[in-house]
């Protein structure tokens, strides 16, 4: 087994995922806005720190996306990777600049960031970061997500996942096909086909080891305005497909983001997913909001409750986990 391999397995395996805290602070600042806290860097650590000293980090999470700020900050003496590390999981960090305008199709964007990157790997692996985190950004509607989207985005995922192998890290590559729009779930279905094919497609280009790469794809689902509605059984079927038909053997870990599902919608559709899941692929989560929402609301009415904070986020997570073993019950929700 490789190292870059054993670093996914460490990450995935057992029902542990991955908190997703890598937030921009644009990002994080709306958030804050929403319950009404003031987006401060002490604030902005104070709730991230809250969560990373948790204990369901110990039977639950096995890797947490930091964003460039909070991978430098520190708490005491003891910095933020160093914090994670001990309670078993493993540091990482974002490194794309963002989605921005492509320039030849206006309603489409490209994910930039691949200037200056090798250098800036290095910098993480020294501050402690053991994998990265890279998003591609693809519309869909009648028009999208273009050839020229498809392909400039898969190129610059592969490349970046390259140089990330290369600084002795995992990459993480997400392709993600927005659920925004009107469009039903065979169309997610069809796109999202297209994206992660012409995806492994460049990473093979670029030799990267798919057994040490983790996936990061949504799931497939009717656009928000859509009028059709399917039930998690419907979701967990259409994803399989697309996963086991488009997916290589030898990738040996997914991890779902959440991509605007509620919470519940995100733990009920990942434990379908696991219940119907007879492939090799471990599929585990990679969630954002919909591990921090309800703990964050919680936070926002008193600052200073660390462990009534905690309490929820727990609840969280320990559901989350559940979902990725194929053990999760909608009447646990209620204790």
């Amino acid at each position: 087994m490789s190292e870059l391999n054993s670093i996914v397995l460490k990450i995935v395996s057992s029902g542990k995922g991955i908190l997703a805290a890598d937030e921009s602070n644009g990002t994080m600042t709306k958030r804050l806005d929403s319950v009404n806290v003031s987006s401060t860097p002490e604030n902005r650590l104070k709730f991230r720190n809250t969560l990373f000293t948790s204990e369901s980090m110990k039977s639950c999470i096995g890797g947490v996306i930091l964003f460039d700020e909070t991978i430098k900050q520190s708490v005491g003496s003891n910095s933020i990777p160093s914090l994670i590390l001990e309670t078993g999981a493993i540091p990482g960090i974002k490194v794309d600049t963002g989605a921005k305008t492509l320039s030849s199709s206006k309603e489409e964007k490209i994910t930039e960031g691949l200037d200056g990157l090798r250098e800036r790997l290095k910098e993480y692996y020294k501050l402690g970061a053991r994998f990265a985190k890279w998003r591609g950004v693809y519309n869909i509607s009648e028009s999208y997500p273009s050839k020229v989207a498809i392909s400039t985005n898969s190129h610059a995922l592969a490349r970046y996942a390259s140089l990330v192998q290369e600084a002795g890290m995992v990459p993480i590559v997400e392709p993600e096909v927005l659920m925004d729009g009107s469009h039903n779930s065979k169309t997610c279905l069809d796109k999202t086909s297209e994206v992660i094919k012409k995806c492994f497609e460049e990473l093979i280009i670029q030799k990267v080891d798919l057994k040490g790469v983790i996936l990061k794809p949504n799931m497939i689902l009717p656009g928000t305005t859509s009028e059709e509605k399917i039930n998690s059984e419907k979701i967990a079927e259409l994803t399989l497909k697309c996963l086991i038909e488009n997916v290589p053997n030898e990738v040996a870990g997914i991890a779902f983001l959440s991509g605007g599902q509620s919470e519940i919608e995100a733990t009920e559709n990942l434990n379908m997913i696991n219940i119907k899941n007879n492939s090799s692929f471990k599929m585990t989560y990679s969630y954002g909001r919909a591990l921090q929402q309800s703990a964050l609301k919680y936070w926002s009415k008193n600052l200073d409750d660390i462990e009534g904070t905690q309490k929820v986020f727990n609840h969280r997570a320990n559901m989350t986990t559940l979902a990725a073993k194929g053990e999760w019950k909608k009447e646990l929700e209620k204790n």
